[in-house]
């Protein structure tokens, strides 16, 4: 009797133990699930909220880049001017530009700038950082004149610059002064000097922004790779050449990058150096500066510009994969 009383008193106990156990599990299973809910609830709320924090810059790019770009596209395939809305006209527009001189013109014009532009973009720079990287007041004072014509209007410069380089000029009062030239060099009126005279200018006001990249990257150099090159004999400039340079690969690819595209669709330049009209009798232009006569004033040729836009967006774009993948080839190879 005391046995079974005993017994039936151990099942009570097991059974109300079970019983605490479901309703534990079971309360478990609903803070799970009320937990998950809420984080999910929360992480709704952080999706809601990042949306709106870009929501700005998403209309912005909507209202005046993909919405201008679509159009731009649409009107390459018309014939509209300032007076007339146009219509289709297909391929018309890009057959015209295989037969344009001035559209020849402009891409020698602008691959030649480029070409002249884009090495010095990713030498001097590299160049200038490691001669002014370092702790010091005065490299600190060299840092901020270098980087002064970046944070300068293009305009302004160039307005600075048609006043240095024109016929009455301190260039060409200096050239005159110690006798170098006899007459004043017509830097703003010769075809090629003008060229050339705008690249200078685009290479002097580049130079600060491509430093600043070039001593971030500087920066992520370990400095015992120097100290043991030094410790083996190695001089300054072979430093620079086995060091400085591998240790800044993925960042030259990056500026030549960046530069090409900045250097195909130069405008400011051009555009104050010739007083808007795009060079010497049209032979000075640049394909920025094609669209701008074809886009604007009252004979404005909307279809043919847009055209030209066209065929400068191709270009630069495939300037940029190109490099894309060689830098991404250049980051693997590291």
């Amino acid at each position: 009797m005391f046995r079974r009383t005993v017994s039936n008193g151990a099942v009570k106990r097991t059974a109300h133990t079970s019983s605490v156990a479901v309703r534990g599990a079971r309360t478990s299973r609903v803070e799970a699930s009320d937990y998950v809910d809420e984080q999910h609830r929360i992480r709704e709320g952080r999706g809601l909220s990042g949306w709106l924090f870009v929501l700005p810059a998403i209309t912005v790019a909507l209202i005046f880049v993909i919405a201008p770009f679509i159009n731009t596209v649409r009107l390459s395939f018309t014939d509209a001017t300032f007076s007339n809305p146009g219509k289709f006209v297909g391929l018309e527009q890009y057959q015209r530009m295989l037969e344009d001189e001035s559209v020849r013109t402009g891409l020698i014009n602008s691959s030649l700038y480029v070409v002249c532009v884009v090495p010095c973009m990713v030498i001097l720079p590299l160049i200038l950082a490691s001669l002014v990287s370092g702790n010091s007041k005065i490299l600190a004072f060299f840092r901020a004149s270098f980087y002064l014509p970046v944070v300068v209007s293009s305009v302004i410069v160039g307005l600075v610059w048609t006043n240095l380089l024109s016929t009455r000029g301190l260039v060409n009062s200096v050239l005159q002064t110690f006798g170098w030239v006899k007459e004043a060099v017509p830097f703003l009126t010769d075809r090629w000097l003008l060229l050339f005279s705008a690249m200078a200018i685009t290479i002097w006001t580049g130079l600060g922004y491509y430093m600043i990249i070039y001593l971030s990257a500087l920066a992520n150099i370990d400095q015992s790779l120097y100290e043991a090159a030094a410790l083996d004999g190695a001089g300054v400039i072979r430093r620079f050449l086995h060091v400085t340079v591998p240790g800044c690969r993925s960042t030259m690819v990056l500026i030549m990058l960046l530069s090409s595209a900045a250097a195909f669709r130069v405008f400011n330049e051009i555009y104050v150096l010739t007083g808007g009209t795009g060079g010497v009798g049209g032979k000075d232009v640049t394909m920025t500066m094609l669209i701008k006569n074809y886009g604007t004033g009252l004979n404005a040729k909307y279809g043919y510009a847009g055209a030209i836009s066209m065929l400068v967006f191709l270009i630069v774009g495939s300037l940029i994969a190109i490099e894309f993948f060689v830098q991404r080839k250049v980051e693997r190879d590291a």
